[in-house]
């Protein structure tokens, strides 16, 4: 969990959030009565031993209550915010995990596949509102996240450009990534990457 105190950038005033917490997402939303934009990306992950594991259900609990119910929570509180100020636009931060499910990875994979039902639905129900809803779609990222792990990453600076660029556009969806847009490319296809995925570096 990042520390607040820590930001030390002109013109922002940062604002503890705990996703997982109501009480913790309403005093922000008190606290940030001018917000036009929302970003939902706090995410945490977690790595089991595959679709099998016995500690999967304890995992899964402890991810979907940030990566699914906090992106719920966050945006059913901001909503009425956004409204407010004219409409605004939220950008949920998804993953190619979304379509492919990588075994160690099962229950991200699993929540993030929510929250894109969750994004989808949104979407239309904030419609009437003028809040823009955007689903970002980008595999590994150079974060705090993935710290560690041997792996091609995106650079956040060109994802987060990519996002705003998105919204500029007008657009629903975005594919951040190389990876992203192959993965979404071959759901319609006999040869799915869900199915015969290439080998991980």
């Amino acid at each position: 969990m990042r520390d607040p105190n820590s930001i030390a950038l002109p013109g922002v005033i940062p604002v503890k959030i705990d996703v997982s917490d109501p009480a913790s997402v309403s005093a922000a939303e008190a606290h940030c009565g001018d917000v036009t934009l929302l970003i939902n990306n706090a995410g945490i992950a977690r790595v089991n031993a595959g679709a099998l594991d016995p500690a999967l259900i304890d995992s899964a609990r402890e991810i979907f209550e940030t990566n699914f119910y906090g992106v719920i929570r966050v945006s059913q509180s901001f909503a009425p915010v956004l409204s407010a100020n004219g409409g605004g636009a939220i950008i949920n931060v998804l993953s190619d995990a979304t379509w492919f499910a990588r075994p160690m990875l099962t229950a991200y994979s699993a929540a993030k596949s929510a929250a894109w039902g969750f994004t989808n639905a949104l979407r239309i129900e904030l419609r009437e509102s003028g809040t823009q809803v955007l689903a970002l779609h980008v595999g590994f990222m150079a974060t705090d996240l993935t710290k560690g792990l041997e792996i091609e990453k995106s650079d956040p600076r060109q994802v987060a450009a990519h996002a705003l660029e998105a919204l500029e556009d007008g657009r629903e969806e975005v594919l951040a990534d190389e990876q992203s847009n192959v993965v979404k490319r071959s759901l319609s296809t006999e040869q799915a990457y869900d199915l015969k995925p290439p080998a991980m570096a």
